[in-house]
């Protein structure tokens, strides 16, 4: 019995192949259109030209043909790059230019006889240079870098700090600085490291295209500096301002380490002469000019105090 039924399913099995077969050079018998891209790429650049656009661009292609026509192209490598000879398109004037007729013909001459062209997308390419004319710029990240609670970014460290632009002298001399593709890094404490690429920018080479930047992470916590001196501003000579007291005291937030080096001298405190008189007031108004960097939510401890003005 199970022999009997071995044989009816093997006969089922190669009448279902060959039915598949037979299926399947009808389909690839039937004609297709399809939308193949294919990598485009400058050759032939000279040693003292640089290439400041995207060296490899891509070309879509609408092609008409046999459905066994279609899977060579789609499936191997016979299409392979087209290769854009540089001197044959250079325009001068750091630009090159390759219209739609000279993509058609590049084309054409990968494809089979009985293939036809039927759209060519974009109808045109182009290339950008430059002679080697470049400037150094500093790198700067781009994005949401935040810290756990608690935490602050007490320094940031890029590696390398700087990078090489080639472009025309106009972009050049209005490009102040390369930014990073928008980071996105929440709620971490210890000192995070990132390799990341640099934004495109149109027509721009940067060397290097990939940077490693440290973001060095610090305890915040709250802290008051006392004995500030009170510095008077816009005081005639012969006059002398005393403050009673004579020292301002400062509560401020910064992360620990920094807290460590700080001086009541990184902190300044003024009173203002010219308001004084103005304003004929028992006491007088004090200003929190300076802090450091890296220091956030400074105020005074008190805002106005006891003067004297004395002729010296």
């Amino acid at each position: 019995m199970f022999s009997n039924v071995n044989k009816q399913f093997l006969v089922f099995m190669f009448f279902l192949l060959l039915s598949g077969i037979f299926w399947l050079i009808i389909t690839l018998n039937e004609t297709y259109e399809k939308d193949i891209k294919i990598p485009a790429r400058v050759i032939g650049i000279p040693k003292n030209v640089v290439l400041t656009s995207v060296p490899t661009d891509t070309v879509r292609v609408t092609i008409r043909d046999k459905g066994w026509v279609m899977m060579s192209y789609l499936y191997t490598s016979q299409l392979g790059t087209i290769q854009i000879p540089f001197k044959n398109f250079d325009r001068g004037r750091g630009t090159g230019v390759v219209g739609i007729n000279d993509l058609k013909r590049m084309i054409e001459q990968r494809l089979e006889v009985s293939s036809k062209i039927i759209a060519v997308k974009p109808d045109h390419l182009e290339f950008s240079y430059n002679n080697g004319e470049c400037r150094r710029v500093p790198i700067r990240w781009a994005g949401r870098v935040i810290p756990d609670q608690l935490y602050f970014i007490s320094h940031v460290e890029y590696l390398p700090d700087s990078v090489d632009i080639y472009a025309s002298r106009e972009k050049l001399d209005s490009i102040r600085a390369v930014y990073t593709e928008a980071l996105n890094y929440v709620n971490f404490r210890d000192t995070l490291t990132v390799e990341c690429q640099l934004a495109h920018i149109d027509d721009v080479k940067i060397v290097p295209e990939r940077v490693r930047i440290r973001f060095h992470t610090d305890v915040l916590t709250e802290e008051t500096m006392s004995n500030i001196p009170i510095h008077c501003i816009n005081l005639p000579e012969g006059k002398v301002l005393r403050t009673f007291p004579r020292s301002a005291k400062v509560h401020f937030v910064a992360g620990v380490s920094q807290i460590r080096s700080l001086r009541a001298e990184d902190f300044k405190v003024i009173a203002d002469y010219r308001e004084i008189v103005q304003n004929h007031k028992e006491k007088c108004n004090l200003y929190l000019r300076e802090v450091p960097n890296g220091v956030s939510r400074a105020t005074l401890d008190t805002k106005q105090v006891d003067y004297l003005i004395e002729e010296e």
